[in-house]
């Protein structure tokens, strides 16, 4: 049995259609574990309104969506924890798609496969995944830090499943960080175990109105100084020669990230010494360069040269 973990806060206007997508699925061998996180508009009446048998609804005081889903891995009856959002959809066939990997790879404990973007027009926007190592439909994804760096992340929160024992191996999702606290976990989880990948596209991350370019960096700022730590952690203890040479990609992409966000949310001086953060660390100095350079400028200035530059 699989478990579907669905981390619930204040999401009244999409949660039914996220149920409905799961209730859909052509692989009928699963639980449905809500964690309402202390919502406090008409989320759980929504959850009531859909009768089935394998929905259980699970209550606790607002801790955020990282303690939420540790709880959802807890209350789990199913060897295998598939993850949703409570505003994003998967298609029929996630599940089963998911489920093939698991019997196909027996010896993997993560199991992922490809997603896509819908705005609030409905369009849609596929994910742009480069140098995957296998050239077939699905395979190990054996290089996963080389993908992250130079592709939209391989993984996303909508398009896993993993064993419980191996994301409860590595202490769940980390607590009280204010973003990336998902890519932190992949991170762990794929210096840990071993990922099967699908190309198949079989979930949706549903954009919201609020997913302007500014409210995402306010959204986003926040949690990058604690996961570029514990990417260095992980960087630091790592010994194979192989994954430490693609982690240290993963890193640097990490402290651009982390930069550019000081830039949108008009930080510069910030942007520019993590910039110089990275270089130290051994980034290609023009990478970094323009950076730098923003930095330097007005804030409100170097703010808008960066959206004309995207």
């Amino acid at each position: 049995m699989i478990s579907v973990v669905i981390p619930l806060y204040n999401k009244e206007k999409s949660i039914t259609s996220t149920l409905r997508t799961v209730l859909n699925q052509t692989f009928r061998d699963y639980e449905i574990v809500i964690v309402n996180d202390g919502s406090t508009d008409g989320s759980v009446e929504e959850v009531g309104k859909v009768h089935d048998d394998r929905i259980r609804l699970v209550h606790q005081p607002n801790a955020g969506v990282s303690a939420a889903r540790n709880r959802g891995v807890e209350e789990a009856k199913g060897e295998l924890i598939a993850f949703l959002d409570a505003d994003d959809e998967w298609k029929p066939e996630y599940l089963a798609t998911q489920y093939f990997l698991y019997q196909k790879y027996p010896d993997c404990s993560v199991f992922a496969c490809n997603y896509e973007f819908r705005d609030v027009m409905g369009r849609v926007t596929p994910t742009l995944i480069h140098k995957l190592p296998f050239v077939e439909e699905d395979g190990i994804l054996t290089n996963y830090f080389e993908v992250a760096s130079c592709s939209n992340p391989p993984i996303c929160s909508i398009s896993i499943m993993v064993k419980k024992q191996a994301i409860q191996a590595i202490g769940g999702f980390p607590v009280g960080v204010k973003s990336g606290e998902d890519l932190l976990t992949w991170a762990r989880l794929a210096v840990n175990t071993t990922i099967a990948y699908s190309k198949s596209v079989q979930a949706i991350f549903c954009e919201s109105p609020s997913d302007s370019k500014q409210s995402k960096a306010q959204l986003r700022s926040g949690g990058e100084s604690f996961v570029l730590d514990a990417l260095l952690a992980l960087y630091n203890e790592e010994q194979r020669l192989n994954i430490k040479r693609q982690l240290k990609l993963y890193v640097i992409r990490w402290y651009k990230i982390y930069a550019v966000i000081q830039i949108e949310i008009k930080k510069g001086h910030k942007a520019i010494k993590i910039a110089y953060d990275a270089i130290r660390f051994g980034a290609p100095f023009h990478i970094f360069f323009p950076i730098i350079i923003l930095g330097l400028l007005p804030n409100i200035i170097s703010y808008k040269l960066l959206l004309k530059l995207r």
